[in-house]
């Protein structure tokens, strides 16, 4: 039954699949964040397109997972830093389902070394999949979802895109200018995309997470002492887990964020806030 969407809101905080009937890509889901999102998004109802560069057979539990939810799911190969790669993937969604609702940009990595040892492999590689990647798929996304338009028994926008972007969108960070330029350039890009695509009723957003306990930063949690360290830039006293961000993006995804536009929501347990001047500086 199409959602009543006279009074201004679909009422979702009542219903505990606010994604029923949704088409979701989620890049880089076959671990850590991604994963997170993914399990989050089936959890609540979309059909999930699990996003992997390498590891299959992680795709593929990730994949199993979603199912047990009872929502629908697939496994795409793509290297989002590719465009043949990017359009294949996207084809093959539509051939599947359709279309998209959905976009999370989350597919990133790091390569980290002093600005005086680092390669241009290593920029190249971080940049390409972490901001060009972001725009391929952004752009696939948009063409897809101003082609279908609002379908309003599913959500009041014609599509959503989230970006996954980090507190060092903020926070300068010696030693990963590569990594730190990155996030800050998905800033801009999702702000300039939010408002090129704000006619066409396609909302876009991004979630900058702190410190999260995935295998791209395990040194800084794997072992007390690091752990320790860690916790000392985090006021809120612990270290944040994938579902922290698949809650969030679920709420961003959802008619409950439909005024939402153009915005990052920092999720970081307090690491923003710089807490070394907590004592007063």
């Amino acid at each position: 039954m199409p959602h009543d969407i006279s009074n201004g809101s679909k009422g979702a905080s009542m219903d505990d699949q606010p994604l029923r009937g949704q088409r979701a890509l989620v890049t880089g889901a076959s671990s850590g964040i991604g994963e997170g999102v993914a399990r989050a998004f089936g959890a609540a109802g979309a059909s999930v397109v699990v996003n992997y560069a390498g590891n299959a057979d992680a795709a593929h539990r990730v994949v199993d997972e979603v199912k047990a939810t009872g929502s629908d799911a697939l496994a795409i190969r793509a290297d989002v830093s590719k465009e043949a790669d990017v359009e294949m993937m996207f084809a093959e969604m539509k051939r599947a389902w359709g279309g998209i609702d959905i976009l999370v940009s989350n597919a990133g990595l790091q390569r980290d070394a002093a600005i005086t040892d680092m390669t241009l492999e290593q920029w190249n590689t971080v940049i390409s999949v972490n901001l060009t990647g972001a725009f391929l798929c952004a752009r696939a996304a948009a063409r897809a979802m101003i082609g279908q338009g609002v379908r309003p028994q599913v959500s009041r926008a014609a599509g959503k895109i989230i970006c996954i972007s980090s507190v060092h969108e903020i926070i300068p960070w010696a030693g990963h200018v590569n990594y730190a330029a990155s996030k800050g350039g998905v800033k801009l890009f999702m702000q300039s995309l939010a408002q090129e695509l704000a006619p066409h009723r396609i909302r876009v957003n991004s979630i900058a997470p702190g410190a999260i306990k995935t295998a791209i930063n395990r040194p800084a949690w794997e072992t007390p002492e690091a752990l320790a360290s860690l916790l000392k830039l985090i006021p809120y006293g612990r270290i944040g887990v994938p579902d922290d961000i698949g809650r969030t993006a679920v709420w961003l995804a959802s008619d409950d964020a439909d005024y939402v536009h153009g915005q990052t929501i920092v999720v970081d347990g307090g690491m923003t806030l710089y807490p070394e001047f907590a004592q007063g500086g």
